[in-house]
C-alpha cells in the first residue's frame, strides 16, 4: 500500500489528493474551492490507512471533478469538533445553514420553498433524538428530499465528503441486484442474481469484479451483515477501535464466525458508486444500535469507494415490488431512495430507506403500479371467502371448484410480491375475464337449478347477521305501495352484509348484496291461462362491466310455462339502468291462483334477486269470478 503523504506534501490519487496534517488540508481546500475546473479533491485521512486503499480502490469509478448541486439548507452538527478545512469543503453543499437547534419537524414547515435538507455530522451525532423528527417528517411529505453526510470519524466524514465532489466515469454502468429472499422478474439491463444464483455462482466475484454503478443488496441480517446464502457481505472494519461496551458480533469475542470465511465480502472492496442496503437495520441511527458501530455495514460502505448509501434505519417489509420499482429507477437515473419510500408506504408508515451521500438524481421517477390492490380484487375475494369458508355452499355444489380456483389466483395476486411481478392492469384484465365466465356460469346454474344452494344466501347470511336500525328508509315497491329497505349486518366474516326489501303486501321483494346489481321487475299483475306475460327486469349496477340477468318461477309451476329465453347477459354503465326482455307463457291448464316470478342478476360474483306477483286467471273469460 502506497504511503499516506505527512506534513504538506500530498500524493495524488485518482481525481482526490490525500492529506495526513490538517493544516495542509486545509490550504488546499482553500485553493480547491477558488479554482474554478479543479482536477483533483482534497481529502484528509488522517492516519487511516483503509481509507487510502478506498481512495485506491475508486481509482476507476471517478473520472473528473464536478461541484454538487447545493442543497436548499443544511445542518452542521458537532461543527467545532471537526478539521477546519472539512468544514470549509461542507460549506458550498447547502445554500443556507441551519443551527442545530432548528433540527426538527417544523424545519421543512417553516419555509415551504425549502424543499430539500442535508444533515452533516460524524456518526455519534445522528441520534433518535437529533434526527428521528425530521425523517418522519421528510417521509410523510413526498418531494422532500432528506440526506445525510456522515462517517464513523472525522477521517470518515472527510473521505465521504470528497466523493460528493467526484463525477461518475461514463464507462461506469453496470446495475446490479444481489438478493437471497426474492426472485424478481428480470429487467433488461439490470444484473439480477436471485437465490437460486446464489446457490450456483461464485457470488464473491461477481459482487467484487465488476465497477458497479449501483448494486442492491437484500437479504435476512443484522446491523453488520447481510446473508447471501452461503456468502455474507460484512460490514467489519479493521481500522475502528472495539467498544466493549456495546454488543458485538460472534467474532467481536472469538475468531469464528457465524457464516464461512472464505465467503465474507467486504463490503469496503466492493466497487460501487452506490450501495443499496435493502435490509432490516442495515443503517440504525447511532443510539438504536444492535452491535458496535466497529461492525456496521451502512459505515463500512462509507468507509469504501461508494459515494451514495442507502440503507435501512429499522425494520421493513421491503419486498418484490420494491426491488422491481428500484430497478425501473436506476436505469431511469432517478435516485433510489424516494423510489423505494414510495414503493413502500402502502406496507408501513415510517420510512424505510434513508440517503447517505448527496443523490446523484439525474432522471425523472418512472411511474410506480399502484401498490394498493384493485378494489375489485378486494371485492372479490370478500365474495369468494364467504362463499367459500362459510357452510353455504357444501362440498359437491357444482360453483365450488370454479370459485376455489379463482381464490388461489386471488391470493396471489392481492400478495405484495405479485402485483408488480404481473403489472396491475394485467392482474385487473385477468381478474374481469375471470369473473365474466364465472358469472356465466353462475347464471346458467341458477336457470337451470333456481334452488342451488347459492340462492339461498339471503337466508344463510342473514341468520348470521344483525339489522343495522340506520340503515331504515322506506322506498316505493313495484307494486307502487311503500316499502322498508334495510340492511343486516353480518356478525361474522364468514358471512356478507344483505340488503332487504320488505313491502307490507308482496313479502320479500328483493336481496342483494352491497356492490352487487340492483334488480326491479315490470310485468303485469296478471295473464289468463295459456296468454305469455311480456317481463322487463331492470338492472343498475355500480361498475361498467356485463350482468348475467335470469327470470324462473317456484318449482310447482315449471312444468306449466315456459320462459324465454331463460338468461340473458347485458351491458351496464355505472348508475344507468340496463334492461332484458323475458316471455313468461302459461299453459292453459295451469290453475289459475295467484303465483310470484324471480328475476336474478349476477356481477362479479354477487348475485341479487327481485320477486314479483302475478295472478292466472281461467282461460275463458265466463270462469271469471266463480
Amino acid at each position: 500500500m502506497p504511503p499516506v503523504s505527512r506534513g504538506t506534501e500530498s500524493r495524488p490519487a485518482s481525481i482526490f489528493t490525500v492529506f495526513a496534517d490538517e493544516e495542509g488540508y486545509r490550504t488546499a481546500v482553500r485553493d480547491f474551492l477558488a479554482t474554478p475546473a479543479p482536477t483533483t479533491v482534497p481529502v484528509w485521512l488522517d492516519d487511516r490507512a483503509d481509507l487510502v486503499a478506498s481512495a485506491e480502490r475508486a481509482a476507476a469509478l471517478y473520472a473528473t471533478v464536478a461541484r454538487p448541486t447545493p442543497y436548499a439548507r443544511g445542518v452542521l452538527l458537532g461543527e467545532h469538533d471537526l478539521p477546519a478545512g472539512l468544514v470549509e469543503l461542507i460549506r458550498p453543499m447547502a445554500a443556507q445553514w441551519v443551527p442545530e437547534d432548528r433540527l426538527d419537524a417544523q424545519l421543512f414547515a417553516t419555509d415551504p420553498g425549502a424543499r430539500s435538507l442535508l444533515v452533516v455530522g460524524v456518526y455519534d451525532k445522528l441520534t433518535l433524538g437529533t434526527v428521528r423528527e425530521t425523517a418522519l417528517a421528510a417521509y410523510a411529505h413526498p418531494g422532500l428530499n432528506l440526506a445525510f453526510l456522515t462517517g464513523r470519524d472525522a477521517a470518515s466524514l472527510a473521505w465521504f465528503t470528497a466523493k460528493q465532489y467526484a463525477a461518475v466515469a461514463p464507462e461506469v454502468t453496470e446495475l446490479g441486484l444481489f438478493t437471497a429472499t426474492d426472485r424478481p422478474v428480470p429487467v433488461e439491463g439490470v444484473r439480477v442474481f436471485d437465490e437460486r444464483r446464489l446457490e450456483a455462482d461464485d457470488i464473491q466475484a461477481q459482487v467484487l469484479d465488476p465497477l458497479w454503478r449501483r448494486v442492491l443488496f437484500q437479504g435476512h441480517g443484522k446491523d453488520d451483515s447481510v446473508n447471501l446464502a452461503e456468502f455474507t457481505l460484512c460490514g467489519l472494519s479493521t481500522a475502528a477501535p472495539r467498544r466493549a461496551d456495546l454488543l458485538g458480533p460472534r467474532c467481536a469475542y472469538g475468531p469464528d464466525c457465524y457464516k464461512p470465511k472464505d465467503k465474507l465480502i467486504r463490503l469496503h472492496e466492493v466497487r460501487a458508486v452506490e450501495v443499496v442496503l435493502s435490509s432490516c437495520n442495515s443503517g440504525p441511527l447511532a443510539d438504536a444500535v444492535v452491535y458496535d458501530p466497529k461492525y456496521q455495514l451502512m459505515l463500512n460502505a462509507i468507509d469504501g469507494p461508494a459515494k451514495d448509501v442507502v440503507a435501512a434505519l429499522t425494520v421493513h417489509d421491503s419486498d418484490r415490488p420494491e426491488n422491481d420499482a428500484w430497478m425501473r429507477g436506476a436505469l431511469a437515473g432517478t435516485a433510489s431512495t424516494p423510489v423505494l419510500n414510495a414503493s413502500i408506504g402502502t406496507a408501513q408508515p415510517y420510512p424505510a430507506f434513508v440517503h447517505y451521500g448527496l443523490a446523484d438524481d439525474t432522471g425523472s421517477a418512472p411511474e410506480s403500479p399502484a401498490q394498493r390492490p384493485d378494489p375489485l380484487l378486494l371485492t372479490t375475494s370478500t365474495r369468494l371467502t364467504a362463499y367459500l369458508a362459510s357452510d353455504l355452499l357444501p362440498h359437491n355444489n357444482p360453483l365450488r371448484p370454479r370459485l376455489e380456483k379463482l381464490a388461489r389466483k386471488v391470493e396471489r395476486w392481492v400478495t405484495r410480491q405479485e402485483p408488480t411481478a404481473q403489472g396491475p392492469e394485467r392482474i385487473h384484465t385477468d381478474l374481469t375475464a375471470d369473473l365474466q365466465s364465472l358469472d356465466h356460469t353462475i347464471g346458467t346454474v341458477l336457470a337451470e337449478d333456481p334452488e342451488n344452494e347459492l340462492a339461498d344466501y339471503p337466508g344463510h347470511f342473514g341468520v348470521r347477521s344483525v339489522l343495522d336500525e340506520s340503515s331504515v328508509r322506506t322506498v316505493e315497491c313495484t307494486c307502487g305501495r311503500p316499502a322498508q329497505e334495510f340492511t343486516k349486518k353480518a356478525l361474522v366474516p364468514t358471512a356478507l352484509d344483505t340488503l332487504s326489501v320488505i313491502c307490507l303486501r308482496c313479502g320479500d321483494v328483493s336481496f342483494r348484496i352491497p356492490g352487487a346489481p340492483a334488480v326491479w321487475i315490470d310485468a303485469e299483475d296478471e295473464a289468463a291461462a295459456g296468454e305469455t306475460i311480456e317481463v322487463r327486469v331492470r338492472v343498475q349496477a355500480q361498475r361498467k362491466a356485463a350482468v348475467n340477468i335470469g327470470l324462473f318461477v317456484p318449482r310447482y309451476l315449471r312444468s306449466d310455462c315456459e320462459i324465454q329465453p331463460a338468461r340473458q347477459k347485458v351491458k351496464v354503465a355505472p348508475g344507468k339502468e340496463a334492461e332484458a326482455s323475458f316471455r313468461l307463457t302459461v299453459d292453459p291448464n295451469t290453475p289459475s291462483q295467484a303465483y310470484y316470478m324471480t328475476a336474478f342478476a349476477v356481477q362479479d360474483l354477487g348475485v341479487s334477486t327481485a320477486r314479483r306477483h302475478f295472478g292466472v286467471t281461467p282461460a275463458e273469460p265466463a270462469a271469471r269470478g266463480i
